[in-house]
């Protein structure tokens, strides 16, 4: 992989590299469970895209964020 590929800024941290499953799914790598107040099964994501980088963009819902804390 070269650095254009693995790009990182302040606000972006490199997790993994994961394949678009024949369902849709991505599957998450499992460091998000050690740096994002998520739980599995029960955390939401809002999904963005930014057209200009051709970005996909998982954002804790609200409602995510309560699950967690309950």
């Amino acid at each position: 992989m070269n650095n254009k590929d693995n790009k990182v800024n302040d606000d972006k941290v490199y997790l993994d590299t994961y394949v678009l499953q024949q369902d849709m799914r991505i599957r998450l790598p499992k460091s998000i469970l050690n740096n994002l107040p998520v739980e599995k099964g029960n955390t939401k994501f809002a999904i963005y895209l930014n057209k200009a980088t051709n970005e996909i963009i998982l954002q804790i819902t609200e409602e995510g964020m309560e699950a967690k804390n309950e």
